[in-house]
């Protein structure tokens, strides 16, 4: 790793990664010289794998599923983000040596939310869906932008009470079941199940997005997902995957490594460009 400063993104699978796209794109923009690449490690090899790339020279590494609680459990230091949320999607080495464990998903959501799409989060009603590590990451940003209501529901609505007990201290939040969201409405619904992983939907009822309400699907691809298209259905004011919070926190993991700030919408852009050019080629 001699010359260029290395960065990589770890996880299983990979080989679909925006990640090296993003940052190369970042790079290009603010003139920086590094390389970053994927790498396809399984969980059992990420340990000796973050040892080797750190010792080799790598500056940062990005992690992503499923590798986000081993990275936080390896960190010698972590963020408070981070440590609310107990998963890492960044890595950094200090001058000490010590490697530092941040999570970048959550401002990531926040500022695609407020800034790129002019969505209001305060006084807002608002539902998450599924209670796992996707939804820990999320929480406290959400709750600090001080929502009218914020309500978790999962199938299990015991573990959608229990992390909603965790967050407490940081707003008005509780845990539901999805039978008992019935004839309630949200401003705000953000998918943070896998569902969507399989083209699957959670189970909603049809009349539960307000009017003018907004769909977010914290998954992405190069077609609209289940949940999104189901958001479109409902007429939603707004009806939107994860490709901007992908972005958005990219660009706070590469100010963290790199002490610059990239433009993250032209990069939004030329990502929603190619995969509308993917979806006209295939027929879609």
């Amino acid at each position: 790793m001699v010359g260029k400063d290395c960065y990589a993104v770890f996880g299983y699978p990979i080989k679909h990664s925006k990640s090296p796209r993003i940052h190369q794109l970042f790079a290009e923009q603010t003139q920086q010289v590094i390389e970053y690449t994927a790498q396809e490690i399984p969980a059992e090899r990420f340990g000796e794998s973050v040892k080797a790339f750190f010792s080799q020279g790598g500056k940062g590494l990005n992690c992503t599923l499923p590798l986000k609680e081993l990275a936080w459990a390896f960190a010698d230091i972590t963020t408070k983000r981070a440590e609310l949320s107990k998963a890492v999607n960044t890595l950094l080495i200090q001058d000490d040596d010590r490697i530092l464990g941040d999570n970048t998903d959550g401002c990531g959501l926040i500022t695609d939310l407020t800034i790129n799409h002019g969505i209001s989060l305060e006084a807002s009603r608002i539902l998450i869906l599924g209670a796992g590590g996707a939804c820990r990451g999320i929480l406290a940003p959400i709750l600090e932008r001080s929502p009218r209501q914020l309500i978790l529901a999962n199938r299990t609505r015991q573990k959608a009470s229990d992390l909603a007990a965790e967050f407490c201290l940081f707003g008005d939040v509780e845990g539901s079941g999805f039978a008992e969201l019935k004839g309630q409405q949200f401003d705000l619904i953000i998918n943070a199940t896998s569902a969507s992983l399989n083209d699957e939907l959670p189970p909603l009822e049809d009349d539960i997005l307000a009017k003018d309400g907004v769909c977010y699907d914290l998954a992405y691809g190069n077609r609209p997902t289940a949940f999104v298209r189901w958001g479109v259905e409902q007429k939603a004011k707004k009806s939107l995957d994860g490709l901007g919070m992908l972005v958005e926190q990219a660009a706070e993991a590469f100010f963290l490594w790199r002490k610059i700030r990239p433009q993250t919408q032209p990069v939004i852009d030329v990502l929603n460009a190619a995969r509308r050019f993917v979806s006209e080629v295939k027929g879609e």
